[in-house]
């Protein structure tokens, strides 16, 4: 829903920097949903367009910020808005990731960036394993197939294989291991 007088250039402007704001004064997720509903809602599109999109961004897989830009702002201004909306939406976290890699590059070799890394390398190996456990347990049993393939992968790792291959192999055992 938009205004009869307002240009497309106009609507992208807004599009972009609603999402924008949203990245920059949230974390994204569901605790920006409410803040992109007041922003959305009544001025761009209507309420029951909104609840689609929030449907919609939690039912296909990927970051549900980026999904519900990239719905709203094909919904209010076509593709040039959804590609509006999604600069507005990848903007923030694009920059901090390229600030956090600069620092590491200019710190890499100093002694406490190495204690840093050396430091956070057990919390994301954690981190790696509580989501596999997530995908593997699920609120049921482990299968004994699971881990097997589990345990091939670690073993062709260990040898050597590229991951990219471990990985497309495991995905072809799985369509026979779990019919």
């Amino acid at each position: 829903m938009t205004p009869p007088a307002t240009s497309p250039f106009r609507l992208w402007t807004r599009l972009f920097w609603t999402f924008l704001k949203v990245n920059l004064m949230t974390s994204s997720g569901p605790a920006s949903v409410g803040f992109i509903y007041r922003e959305v809602v009544g001025k761009m599109m209507e309420e029951e367009r909104f609840i689609e999109a929030v449907g919609f961004s939690n039912v296909v897989p990927g970051s549900e910020a980026l999904k519900l830009a990239m719905f709203i702002g094909y919904s209010a201004g076509g593709m040039g808005g959804a590609i509006a909306a999604l600069m507005g939406a990848i903007l923030p976290p694009t920059v901090s990731m390229l600030l956090v890699a600069l620092a590491v590059q200019q710190f890499q070799d100093t002694p406490w960036m190495r204690g840093f890394t050396r430091g956070i390398a057990p919390a994301l190996a954690i981190l790696i394993a509580m989501a596999a456990w997530k995908v593997f347990h699920n609120g049921r049993r482990i299968r004994k197939r699971a881990v097997l393939l589990a345990l091939l992968c670690l073993l062709a790792l260990l040898i050597g294989f590229p991951p990219g291959l471990v990985v497309l192999l495991a995905g072809i055992s799985g369509i026979w291991l779990f019919r």
